[in-house]
């Protein structure tokens, strides 16, 4: 598999912040977790060199020195292909941990589709149900994939999974309404596809 650094380079983040309150830190680890930064060493976190990343780490940097904090931002725009593949390794762990998890959850809901389907429990409420559990996999499946800046053979493996996964409740659901005497219309299966308003 190919480790192409990107061609603008890396962007470092230094930051220290006072031992407490505790919950500070927290935040911060939390923070550079979600949008996908991998560690170099301890306080050092790393993101490939974009505007949109310069501006996190730039409103990071100003959050930690309030808090009365250390922060430092470091362009790197040129460096070795030892580092560049040591880095962009990094961040393929970080994402095939949470790839992994997203196989078991996706395997679990697979196992109680299958548990309810070996039953005969075709019930609206198993299928609603299900139609929750499918859209926080969808959800969180997007949030991997938005960090995952180094794509390997595990975000298709992700995406089938996640197809899998659909079509096995929408004949789940096609049973339930064959049980409950419904016939679904065209309309009704495109209303059901589309994802919920936010708030809604």
């Amino acid at each position: 598999m190919g480790t192409h650094s990107p061609a603008s380079g890396w962007v470092l983040f230094l930051a220290q912040l006072p031992s407490e309150p505790s919950s500070a830190r927290v935040a911060l680890w939390r923070r550079l977790r979600a949008i996908g930064a991998t560690t170099m060493v301890n306080g050092a976190w790393v993101l490939p060199n974009t505007a949109a990343h310069m501006i996190f780490f730039e409103k990071l940097r100003e959050s930690v020195l309030r808090q009365g904090g250390t922060g430092f931002i470091l362009n790197i725009l040129h460096s070795s292909t030892e580092v560049d593949e040591t880095i962009i390794r990094r961040f393929r762990a970080d994402r095939t941990r949470e790839y992994d998890e997203f196989a078991e959850r996706s395997a679990a809901f697979l196992d109680e589709i299958d548990k309810e389907s070996g039953v005969g429990k075709y019930t609206f409420a198993e299928m609603e149900e299900g139609e929750q559990e499918l859209e926080k996999l969808t959800r969180w499946l997007k949030k991997i994939q938005a960090r995952d800046f180094f794509p390997d053979e595990r975000r298709q493996q992700s995406v089938a999974m996640m197809t899998r996964c659909r079509g096995v409740l929408d004949g789940f659901s096609q049973a339930v309404y064959i049980a409950e005497g419904v016939q679904e219309t065209a309309e009704d299966a495109r209303w059901d596809r589309t994802p919920s308003r936010p708030g809604a």
